[in-house]
């Protein structure tokens, strides 16, 4: 019997894939061997030593102590792409409000009330105020072509809008499921300077902070609108109110409200609805229940952030898997270790992310029951699990 515990609200088109006769699912677990999660911080949570996992219903996991989670051992999970169409829709949407001004048009009509049989012939003399340009003919730049970004450009294009991308670590997925209408650029200067809007899909790391900066802005065509539904530190807040005010940006369309940005007449702040829709939240937690469980019962990991994806078919009845740190001679210790104790291994895979590798052995027959920590005992090793089948 597994425990999992959850924070936060999960849909129970997720929270319905656990098999009540294999898992123990609850808000209060005492020592959870997963924990479920969307936006609650976890920063300052005492893991019990029970937990082997954690998935977060989401994208980002800026909520969880990620390193410390692997020094310990514990592989944390996201869900890429499982928001994908919903962020889509409301980037979609952020293009067409950028140009043809109708959130202050909607504010501005709200304005007319008590005016009557007036309204008419002031709507006709005042629509002018509002005119914008179409999206359809006009070039659109996508930085970043993971799930997100890639569904993007193909309904951009689709939408009539000639679209370029950038992304230097595509992966082999994105890759092909990109529109042949979509063209690809050799750097990030060269589009953002030739785009008549720009938006923005890549993560936030150090080496992306503040990447949309006075520096770029200035290489940017006069009156380019910018979206920007990824993250709020990938763009300036002082940079981009200062090429608002020069002329350089017509409009910016954020999910991420700043405090400067509220009575900004060319800013549009969303409140973060990116991934706020019904069939969003049900994807995300579908997809980390499937990744837990898969990880619980088989010690297969994909979409993990701080560990390699791993995964093997499972042909026997006991697997042992293994985290260490990524160093010279642990798969020689670790085989060396099965040999003494007269283990016979029939498959074995191993892969490694920057400073850690993981482990998965399938056993012929089965282990002593303190196999595990005697694993433990070699030094690089952080984590050691027997996973038996009946």
């Amino acid at each position: 019997m597994f425990t999992v515990q959850i924070l936060n609200n999960i849909s129970e088109k997720g929270l319905e894939l656990f098999p009540t006769d294999a898992y123990a699912v609850s808000k209060t677990a005492d020592s959870p061997d997963a924990i479920l999660v969307r936006s609650a911080d976890l920063h300052e949570i005492a893991f019990a030593p029970s937990v082997k996992a954690i998935a977060r219903a989401g994208a980002g996991v800026n909520n969880i102590p990620v390193e410390k989670c692997t020094t310990r051992g514990i592989v944390v999970f996201n869900t890429p792409g499982s928001n994908a169409n919903s962020v889509k829709e409301l980037v979609l949407t952020a293009l067409l409000i950028s140009s043809r001004k109708v959130t202050s048009a909607i504010e501005w009509v709200k304005s007319l009330d008590g005016r009557g049989a007036e309204i008419g012939a002031i709507v006709e003399k005042e629509k002018a105020k509002f005119v914008g340009p179409e999206i359809k003919g006009k070039k659109l730049g996508v930085i970043g072509l993971g799930a997100i970004g890639v569904v993007v450009a193909n309904d951009a294009a689709a939408l009539g809008m000639e679209v370029t991308g950038f992304d230097p670590y595509i992966s082999v997925e994105s890759a092909w499921g990109l529109s042949r209408a979509v063209k690809r650029a050799a750097e990030l200067d060269a589009l953002i300077a030739t785009s008549d809007y720009i938006t923005i899909h890549v993560p936030l790391a150090e080496s992306t902070r503040n990447m949309l900066n006075k520096q770029r802005f200035a290489k940017m065509k006069p009156g380019v609108r910018l979206l920007n539904f990824a993250r709020a530190e990938l763009v300036s807040v002082e940079d981009v109110l200062a090429a608002i005010a020069s002329g350089t940006i017509e409009r910016y369309v954020t999910d991420f409200p700043d405090p400067l940005f509220l009575r900004n007449d060319k800013v549009i702040a969303l409140p973060h609805l990116g991934a706020s829709t019904p069939e969003a939240e049900d994807n995300s937690a579908i997809m980390a229940v499937q990744q837990l469980k898969s990880f619980l019962e088989t010690g297969n990991i994909k979409n993990s952030v701080n560990f390699p994806d791993c995964e093997m078919a499972v042909t026997g009845d006991t697997r042992v898997t293994i985290a260490n740190r990524n160093i010279p001679n642990m798969v020689g210790q670790i085989t060396t270790l099965l040999a003494g104790q007269k283990i016979n291994i029939s498959e074995m895979i191993n892969r490694h992310r920057g400073d850690y590798a993981y482990n998965i052995i399938e056993i012929e027959g089965s282990v002593p029951g303190d196999f595990a920590a005697k694993v433990m005992q070699i030094e690089g090793v952080i984590m050691a699990r027997v996973i038996k089948r009946a």
